[in-house]
């Protein structure tokens, strides 16, 4: 080991993980860095290829106190080698080359997962095929081989089907009632479909939603080819006719027509008849001007993004909400009072912006149509709320109807002193026109029998007159449920039926049951000793006498729990509890075959259709 005059060090070109390599150095004229330099002693040493073994010995050898210092650094620091770091093991190598066999419980399993994405998201079967999915699927697990799109499409899919359909089936037949919504609609190849969805109350009291079909439809549309359709949707279902307790559609006069020809009872849809009133009322030449300028005041802005640009520079110096300009869609009432609404708020940043403009100022409203746009602001704005709450098919809404009018009637479409002759004539006719139409009285039966069997409001908005009416048609049909029971009659095919069909139908009767003395059912306490008639009349009598359930409650859990108390009405309560007061269910299914019949999808077969819409919306 030679000595060498004290001149600068540079460090070791490279990377070095060993911290050793901190106290050597090579010379700046050492151009192939041959000669380690101790930064201490200034003395060479020999340490071919870069192995830090010398280096160790001579810092042992020469700098005792340095060795010790390097050594306790060394053990404490981490080791970064390479084949500590980033050499995988030889089992794990081949584990992850190895590729899940595809019987493998965990290949069965991403496979399912991947199918009931495409399903129930209404992805393509080519989101297979893009790089971007397989990336992610490579990512979450290398050993997982994606099946091709005609897996999915031929075998994945079809196979989820079957196996949903078998669960659908099921489900539907444990339903004592049900009831339905129908509609038909043109996808954007123009081929018609009728839709049919069953709402029930399970044995729990759980409101049931199910799609049953979204069927190819090529026949003509008058009533009797829906009529003929209907009938055999349901028997595909193995539905019993008896068991439907209603049918809630538009007002299309095939669908009603359809409804009177199959003998079923058909509930107009709430949402539509909402829509048709307002419409009604709308026809004023001066809602016209107005809502016309309005329109075109939001055209404006929408097809111009200087417009645009405007608008929110004077929305900040106005200090007005950041909010774009809505537009109207014919078949949505609520959209036109969406639109006039946000017109109104917005009314100074639009003067501002077409006011700079000389081929736009004609556009801004004068006063004569603010006050109008007023008056139909605030005349609908509080109807958009009812639309949206009875609408919904997770819980009840059809007892809601009745309700609904009465608050219609007596509080927020009622003449105020303060209203103009406008709003006035506005709420006039809308009011009109609901009365009119659910003023018949098959539509009156049914939704008192519906509201009396909520808890929430049961005789709260009967008529005094009808009151009694209601008892007793309760009474009638809590006999019947008590007289199937005893006959073993299942409950829902309590009607009468044919000779011809009666002998095929009913239940065989031994001859010991000829002579078993007539008596209810079994039931709690003191019921086997009541007859008949009283025991009917004390369960309806304890039902009406009971406390109502505060609106805010629901009225299915309350049911759930009064079960055992009141054993007949708790039946009702399934019948005429599922119906829903809107079609908005056909609505959806529809809007649902619309993202599965895009325009990247606008070649699907009709039966594929309908499969893909039933997997969509019933998983």
């Amino acid at each position: 080991m030679a000595a060498k005059e004290r001149i600068p060090l540079v460090e070791k070109r490279g990377k070095t993980t060993s911290v050793v390599w901190k106290y050597y150095g090579f010379a700046e004229s050492d151009v192939n860095q041959v000669d380690i330099v101790c930064k201490l002693c200034y003395g060479v040493v020999a340490a071919p290829q870069g192995n830090t073994t010398n280096l160790f010995n001579h810092l042992r050898t020469a700098h005792k106190v340095t060795y010790d210092e390097t050594m306790k650094e060394h053990r404490e620091k981490p080791s970064t080698t390479p084949a500590s770091s980033s050499q995988t093991s030889i089992h794990a190598t081949l584990y992850n080359a190895t590729k899940y066999p595809t019987s493998s419980q965990r290949h069965k399993e991403i496979t399912n997962a991947v199918t009931f994405f495409l399903a129930k998201d209404q992805c393509s079967v080519n989101t297979v095929n893009n790089p971007g999915f397989k990336k992610l699927i490579n990512t979450l697990d290398k050993r997982y081989n994606l099946p091709s799109r005609h897996y999915f499409s031929r075998v994945a899919i079809p196979a989820l089907y079957d196996e949903c359909h078998d669960g659908v089936t099921k489900e539907v037949a444990t339903a004592q009632y049900f009831s339905t919504t129908t509609d038909l609609w043109s996808s954007r190849t123009m081929e018609p479909y009728l839709s049919l969805t069953v709402h029930f109350i399970d044995m729990d009291f759980n409101m049931k939603t199910k799609c049953l079909q979204t069927s190819f439809f090529p026949e003509d549309h008058t009533g009797q080819n829906m009529a003929a359709g209907l009938k055999q949707a349901l028997a595909t279902w193995d539905l019993e006719e008896s068991k439907l307790v209603c049918i809630t559609t538009d007002n299309a006069a095939n669908v009603i027509l359809a409804a009177e020809l199959n003998g079923w009872m058909r509930l107009q849809c709430f949402g539509h008849r909402l829509h048709l009133a307002i419409e009604r009322a709308m026809k004023d030449h001066r809602i016209e001007r107005a809502v016309g300028v309005c329109k075109k005041v939001v055209s404006t802005f929408s097809f111009s993004w200087k417009k645009k640009r405007e608008l929110k520079k004077a929305q900040i110096d106005l200090k007005l909400p950041d909010h774009s300009l809505k537009t109207e869609c014919p078949t949505r009432w609520g959209s036109r009072q969406a639109m006039v609404s946000r017109v109104l708020e917005q009314q100074k940043a639009i003067a501002h912006v077409l006011s700079q403009d000389k081929g736009t100022r004609h556009l801004i409203p004068s006063w004569q149509d603010i006050d109008v746009l007023e008056a139909i602001n605030k005349t609908l704005g509080p109807l958009v709320e009812f639309t949206d709450a009875l609408s919904g098919e997770k819980y009840v809404s059809v007892s809601l109807i009745k309700p609904t009018l009465h608050l219609f009637n007596n509080s927020i479409l009622a003449e105020q002193d303060d209203d103009t002759d406008l709003s006035k004539c506005i709420k006039r006719r809308i009011l009109e026109y609901l009365n009119e139409k659910y003023g018949d009285s098959p539509t009156q039966e049914l939704l008192d029998m519906a509201t009396v069997l909520d808890p929430r409001f049961k005789l709260r908005y009967a008529s005094e007159v009808s009151q009694e009416t209601i008892k007793a048609r309760l009474t009638m049909e809590m006999k019947s449920i008590m007289e199937a029971a005893v006959m073993g009659t299942p409950v829902g095919n309590t009607e009468v039926a044919d000779d011809g069909a009666s002998n095929q139908t009913k239940r065989k009767r031994g001859l010991s049951s000829f002579f078993k003395a007539p008596h209810s059912p079994a039931a709690p306490g003191a019921e086997h000793t009541l007859q008949l008639d009283q025991a009917i009349a004390c369960e309806l009598q304890g039902y009406l006498q009971a406390g109502t359930l505060d609106t805010e409650e629901d009225p299915l859990g309350w049911w759930k729990l009064s079960q055992n108390l009141f054993p007949r009405l708790s039946i009702l309560a399934k019948k005429y509890l599922c119906i829903p007061a809107t079609s908005a269910s056909s609505e959806r299914v529809f809007s649902t075959g619309g993202n599965v019949v895009n325009c990247l999808r606008a070649s699907l077969k009709p039966d594929h259709v309908n499969r893909l819409v039933f997997l969509a919306k019933n998983l």
